[in-house]
């Protein structure tokens, strides 16, 4: 029988005893070196036999894994390493499949130790690069498998910890192995993606310095193999590395659906710190394609609570401060648009949290609306930083993107606050203004035209903006940010008498062609609303302090010798305001105005250098400082003061008079005879439009009412159109000398008369108005006299009344 035996072996197949002799007979041997060789050298001298060889030792393997003979798996499994690294021909594949097949068999034991070495055995296959791809081969179940290794629950911890490293390690081999390969079937698509990504953010959650970000780091080997933490970070750092323009959007998603089934965006660390990794790791013009799923991810979850809103828009900070460096791309005015638009829900919904808890408990209702304002906070510090970041070109044109969105009286914007009310309508306001602040700071324009064109302009100081103290200081920082081109603002900072403004360092340039023509324009505007916002009773000190920096940078910057006039007419009126007091304000108020007046003139005398200008202000500080402190602002701003009764007492050595002004600059060239106009604010078509006190109720009287009192006064004075009365309308000669002899006798009249009298003029001119009204409405609302007469009903009678055409009154151009 031994015989027969000898003879059997005899016939089986060479490469079948070539396998059987690498086995010993105790397993603990190992593997038997001098066989192993001898086979290897078979398998290269014919590499036909290899598939039958692979075939062969994986039956073996799957007799051995059932029988649970594992020192002869692990035997096995080197040969076929050994094989694998030594056999590099067409006739490879084949083998190939069998030993994938033989690696899905140890990944499928319930053995943790069959699954590390079927682990170990896959990557070393990754690492080698095939000639040909392979176009049939699938990962399917290895992405599968590997997957739910990274989750492993193993009683045990350190057993736990080496079946998650092995997944860790085995989704990186799965991705080398295929993530280049185009033609292949892509590692990208969704069903891979969506197991492969929660797998390493499953174990990077584990970390422990989660604040450490920035380009992927290089640890040490020791370092890599033993914290799942760290490998996972880097497997996910590669994996995002190699993704290009077609499947980025495939490898980002997965992350939002990790982070919104773990609830980890409130709070939001390990999301932040994922999307610095994601934002670090990508190729740089890719960028904008992550900005844009947080955009729409956000559009999701648009209606769950305020933390999770503000953790996303915290995380959409993250990543533009990153992409921000770089590439934007497309997606500038959609990152703004979805911002604004999230604004406006915030608030929405921070008044209805107020409405339908009116009759709640306090506590919840604020801790709902301060939830909310977190969110709101954060878009605003989103926007600010985003557009700080962007170069000037694009700046300017997002400057002017939110300025459209602002709620303003008579314009048309596309942020809807129609729903939302007053409340609403300002708690907008204010937030757009906060986020046009921070995206104008450091804005340096070549010209104050580029910085504050009419579109810009024109809503930024409308009265609509000017209903709220908050409002006004917002506005007038930006006006800082827009007009300080050489940042000066730091140096004015408190409102104050300065003894020596040289000290001050002031830079500044000669003023361009194009700064001089931009004040003839628009120079009124800003004077406006200086003026006016001195009138308003809510200021406080942060609000004067605003409006002397306004007046100091516009003479820093924009003032030559006309423009200088025209502050010191505007200062003047200003400390009429606080004299005549028609708008009966509080009496700190008052103090205010005059010490911000007396700042203002002393800071201006001193940067125009004309000793006898200085000389006049300086008096009138000095003995303000003995008589009436509280006109100066180191007394009026301190927290005790004592105030004045009134201010008609008070002598003419207190005040900054016009003909003492006008006698010390005329002797330095200045065409001081404009002084003597004293100023008055446009009126503007929204000023009638506004629901505010408008200045139309104090100053159109000024412009519109004559001396006369009653219509006949006025029938007298029209004269007839002829020729010579059209070229003397033209011709300019003498108009400003009669503009000033009106409004000096309009401003004396309003000083001096009788209130009575005063109120009796505008109550003639209102019927006047009223009567001319009706007459114009009946006009256009009946029909014109008919010669073939007219029918009215009468007690459900018709009636016909003729009128002959004698009687009828035609107009004077259809009479010849």
């Amino acid at each position: 029988s031994a015989g027969v035996c000898c003879c059997c072996a005899a016939l089986r197949p060479r490469y079948k005893r070539l396998v059987d002799n690498i086995f010993p007979e105790d397993p603990k041997d190992g593997l038997v070196k001098a066989d192993m060789e001898k086979l290897t050298f078979y398998a290269v001298s014919a590499p036909e036999k290899l598939d039958r060889i692979g075939a062969y030792l994986a039956e073996r393997l799957s007799r051995d894994v059932v029988r649970h003979r594992y020192g002869y798996v692990l035997i096995a499994m080197e040969a076929l390493d050994q094989l694998l690294m030594a056999c590099h021909s067409q006739s490879i594949k084949p083998f190939v499949e069998s030993f994938l097949h033989m690696v899905a068999k140890l990944l499928e034991s319930g053995e943790p130790k069959l699954q590390v070495l079927g682990t170990n055995s896959f990557v070393k296959f990754a690492n080698i690069e095939e000639d040909t791809p392979s176009y049939h081969r699938r990962y399917d179940f290895f992405v599968s498998r590997f997957s739910a290794m990274c989750h492993s629950c193993y009683p045990d911890p350190e057993i736990q910890t080496e079946i998650r490293i092995a997944g860790i390690r085995g989704i990186q081999g799965v991705v080398r192995k295929t993530v280049n390969d185009e033609l292949r079937a892509t590692i990208w698509e969704p069903q891979h993606m969506d197991k492969i990504v929660p797998s390493l953010l499953f174990n990077m959650q584990k970390i422990e310095d989660i604040d450490r970000i920035g380009p992927p780091s290089s640890p040490t080997g020791g370092e890599k193999d033993e914290n799942p933490a760290l490998l996972a970070e880097n497997c996910f750092r590669e994996l995002l590395g190699r993704a290009t323009y077609g499947n980025m959007n495939n490898a980002v998603r997965p992350v939002f659906a990790h982070l919104d089934y773990h609830r980890l965006w409130d709070p939001n660390e390990f999301a932040v710190s994922c999307f610095k990794i994601i934002m670090y790791s990508i190729q740089a013009q890719y960028s904008h394609h992550v900005i844009q799923e947080i955009l729409g991810h956000l559009d999701v979850r648009k209606r769950d609570s305020p933390r999770v809103r503000a953790g996303i828009i915290q995380v959409l900070l993250e990543a533009v401060a990153i992409a921000a460096k770089g590439s934007i791309g497309p997606t500038v005015l959609e990152v703004f648009n979805t911002l604004l638009k999230h604004l406006r829900i915030s608030v929405d919904f921070e008044l209805g949290d107020r409405r339908s808890s009116a009759g709640s408990a306090a506590f919840s209702t604020s801790s709902k609306e301060s939830d909310e304002r977190i969110v709101q906070n954060a878009i605003i510090q989103t926007i600010g930083f985003f557009g700080s970041n962007l170069p000037d070109y694009q700046r300017s044109e997002i400057m002017m993107f939110i300025m459209g969105k602002v709620p303003v009286l008579g314009t048309s914007q596309s942020l809807d606050t129609s729903h939302l009310g007053d409340l609403g309508t300002r708690r907008i306001q204010i937030m757009l203004l906060r986020s046009l602040l921070m995206v104008t700071s450091g804005y340096k324009a070549t010209t104050i035209s580029n910085a504050l064109p009419p579109p810009f302009l024109d809503p930024l100081l409308s009265p609509s903006l000017m209903e709220d103290s908050e409002l006004r200081q917002l506005v007038l920082e930006i006006l800082h940010n827009l007009i300080d081109r050489h940042d000066n603002r730091a140096k004015l900072r408190g409102i104050r008498i300065i003894p020596d403004v040289s000290d001050l360092k002031i830079k500044r340039d000669k003023i361009s062609r194009q700064d001089v023509s931009f004040m003839k324009k628009h120079g009124q505007q800003l004077y406006r609303h200086i003026y006016l916002g001195c009138k308003e009773e809510d200021n406080v000190q942060k609000n004067f302090e605003l409006l002397f920096t306004s007046l100091a940078l516009t003479t820093i910057e924009l003032a030559n010798e006309e423009v200088v006039i025209d502050l010191i007419r505007l200062a003047i009126a200003l400390q009429d305001i606080a004299i005549i007091n028609e708008d009966n304000l509080p009496m700190f108020n008052r103090c205010g105005v005059m010490a911000l007046v007396a700042a203002y003139l002393n800071f201006l005398s001193q940067m125009i250098a004309v000793p006898a200008f200085c000389q006049h202000v300086s008096k009138v500080i000095e003995t303000r400082s003995v008589e009436a402190s509280y006109f100066l602002p180191e007394t009026i701003f301190k927290d005790k003061c004592n105030l004045p009764k009134s201010l008609e007492k008070h002598e003419k050595d207190l005040f900054f008079l016009t003909n003492k002004i006008a006698e010390s600059l005329g002797g330095s060239g200045y065409s001081v005879e404009r002084l003597s106009v004293p100023y008055v604010p446009q009126v503007t078509d929204e000023d009638r439009l506004s629901r505010r006190k408008s200045i139309v109720d104090t100053v159109s009287l000024q412009v519109d009412i004559l001396p006369g009192n009653n219509t006949e006064d006025k029938i007298d004075n029209t004269e007839e159109i002829t020729f010579e009365a059209l070229k003397k309308a033209i011709d300019n000669n003498g108009l400003e000398e009669q503009e000033k002899e009106k409004r000096r006798l309009v401003i004396e009249k309003f000083q001096k008369a009788p209130f009575e009298e005063i109120a009796a003029q505008c109550e003639t001119k209102a019927n006047l108005l009223h009567d001319r009204l009706a007459q114009i409405l009946e006009l256009t609302i009946r029909p014109p006299p008919s010669p073939s007469g007219t029918m009215t009903i009468t007690a459900g009678h018709a009636h016909y009344h003729s009128v002959p055409v004698y009687e009828m009154k035609f107009p004077d151009l259809c009479v010849y």
